[in-house]
């Protein structure tokens, strides 16, 4: 287990939508091992593969003192609404209100490929979809009103981090990339 750096908002790795995982195998258990360390690090309330820089439909969570993670989820999202405050670890002191689902029902599977069935509401709910998001190339910031997000961008153009030198990629020269497929 290590702690990986956090990929920022503007990395390219934050807008590609992440691969489903086929191999449940050490890699995978290293992976999940990693997200969820440097989620507790951080610390936030979930880290999804891409935000280390892994394209891996893969994320952790951290909600009400119970950690978990997910890979290849699905959802299915309540009608019913809640609006509240987010925050994401790739966009660094920035918190504004987002509206999401009130409670979700999310499957896929273990880091052993065993089914997992999560049903949760609002933290949980939140967490879940905000991560699941991340798998599909989606930040938070993208489901603001035009307003919110206006204001969020202009936050993130005045921060300290904003423009910084992102981590070096490095990529393997196998056929797989790394990914062990």
């Amino acid at each position: 287990m290590a702690v990986q750096p956090i990929r920022l908002f503007g990395d390219p790795v934050l807008r590609r939508a992440a691969t489903p995982v086929t191999d449940f195998d050490k890699e995978l258990r290293t992976l999940v091992a990693d997200l969820t360390e440097t989620m507790l690090e951080a610390p936030g309330a979930g880290l999804a593969a891409p935000q280390i820089g892994v394209g891996l439909r893969v994320f952790t969570w951290h909600v009400d003192g119970e950690v978990g993670h997910l890979v290849n989820p699905e959802l299915e999202l309540s009608e019913e609404t809640q609006d509240g405050s987010e925050g994401c670890l790739s966009i660094p002191g920035l918190v504004i209100d987002c509206r999401r689902a009130l409670s979700v029902v999310a499957t896929g599977f273990d880091m052993h490929g065993e089914p997992v069935r999560l049903v949760g509401s609002d933290t949980l709910a939140r967490a879940v979809q905000h991560e699941t998001d991340h798998l599909d190339g989606v930040l938070f910031l993208d489901r603001l009103d035009p307003a919110a997000r206006k204001l969020a961008m202009r936050e993130i153009r005045e921060s300290d981090w904003f423009g910084a030198e992102q981590p070096r990629v490095k990529v393997s020269p196998h056929a797989t990339r790394g990914l062990g497929f």
